[in-house]
């Protein structure tokens, strides 16, 4: 599928809603070409539920890319950020796009989606994106990523207890989320805390969004900053 059998009024929302975020208007067409991809793909791999594309583009692209300014200072450093349970590459994908600074890891313990990610990766092309195919929990890459995020996949405990030792010292999880997990946040292990939940205003969707910023905590005893993960 090429990027012009994607319908006009999907293509039109994705320029508005680019535009609305503060993005730049160059980044539609990979969009688009990973949007026709996914639509391709998901007739014979159901990587997602959502087969319309007008509807992909604001629950998928633009919901993803909601996020983007929280990775700016990463992504102007080079630093990385892991996509943990990436699925169909939501957001990696999105913001390796509009974030060509920002190295992304895609990890995807399916194998029918992690195909689809290094064919995304190499037919976009993205450099700044690699996949990996594993569990979370078994990746050998301890404190090696700036960030760390998901989507849809796990609770806040959940999420630090499979992927939090792959922060670096310093190092954050930011978490979409639809409204504020109190719950989540309240029941946060020993050794980190909550930095911030920042309300998100996703360009044609009236749905509640936050992204949760989750970090290390203090380590008090010792006067230096450390705790479990």
């Amino acid at each position: 599928m090429s990027e012009t059998t994607i319908p006009a009024a999907a293509r039109l929302e994705l320029e508005q809603g680019l535009a609305a975020l503060g993005l730049a208007h160059s980044h539609a067409a990979p969009l688009l070409a990973y949007l026709a991809l996914l639509l391709r793909w998901n007739r014979a791999y159901n990587l997602t539920a959502i087969r319309d594309p007008h509807e992909m583009v604001g629950k998928h692209l633009l919901d993803s890319l909601a996020m983007h300014a929280s990775v700016d200072a990463i992504a102007a450093a080079g630093g990385s950020l892991a996509d943990l349970g990436a699925g169909a590459g939501l957001p990696g994908i999105p913001l390796a796009i509009v974030k060509p600074g920002l190295q992304v890891t895609l990890v995807e313990a399916n194998g029918k989606k992690a195909r689809f990610l290094r064919e995304a990766v190499r037919t976009l092309p993205l450099p700044n994106a690699r996949v990996v195919e594993a569990r979370i929990e078994a990746i050998d890459a301890t404190a090696s990523f700036d960030a760390i995020t998901a989507r849809a996949l796990a609770s806040l405990p959940q999420l630090l207890a499979l992927g939090g030792h792959l922060l670096k010292p310093g190092g954050v999880l930011l978490a979409l989320k639809g409204a504020v997990p109190d719950a989540e946040i309240a029941a946060l292990p020993p050794g980190w805390r909550l930095q911030a939940v920042r309300p998100l205003t996703v360009p044609g969707l009236a749905a509640e969004r936050h992204l949760v910023v989750v970090g290390r905590a203090p380590d008090t005893s010792s006067g230096v900053p450390g705790g479990a993960s």
